[in-house]
């Protein structure tokens, strides 16, 4: 999801408490709080040399000690107000993938994309799922696009593959 959309989706939703679901099933605490908010330009290059570059916000969310037991969750309309203020003082680029950093005790903390969202009773349900790594360069390296894992030889030393 676009920050854009991710924006517009809280707009359009702000009298809702916002849940985020980073496994099926398994909701980030009502203790949340939003703590930081990124605004990333990536510079890659790819084991085939190949560059590209893109920019992400990401949205880190941390669950306070002091606040266990805590049920009510953040409304969207609050988390609209965190954000606003962020982009007053540092611009958004509405074009850039939206993430979510969120780690606990039985979650590693990892930078989660925003995959869909629900709408159930007062709640605003942000689903988030972990992207698997890829290859970028499987011409380069000679993956088929059909495998998902690369054979020893085909990331052999000297073929321009890492």
């Amino acid at each position: 999801m676009k920050t854009s959309e991710f924006l517009n989706v809280l707009q359009e939703h702000q009298s809702k408490s916002l849940l985020f679901e980073y496994a099926p099933g398994m909701l980030v605490g009502a203790n949340y709080h939003i703590t930081e908010v990124k605004h990333i330009n990536v510079d890659a290059v790819d084991c085939g040399a190949g560059t590209d570059s893109w920019n992400e916000t990401v949205i880190q969310l941390w669950e306070s000690p002091q606040e266990l037991g805590k049920t009510d969750y953040m409304s969207a309309y609050k988390a609209l107000g965190i954000l606003n203020k962020v982009g007053q003082k540092k611009a958004y680029d509405l074009n850039a993938v939206v993430r979510i950093e969120y780690g606990n005790k039985v979650f590693h903390t990892a930078q989660l994309h925003v995959t869909d969202y629900e709408l159930k009773g007062s709640n605003l349900i942000l689903k988030l799922a972990i992207n698997p790594t890829d290859c970028k360069a499987k011409e380069a390296c000679g993956v088929v696009e059909e495998t998902t894992t690369a054979t020893a030889t085909s990331c052999a030393p000297g073929n321009g593959c890492c």
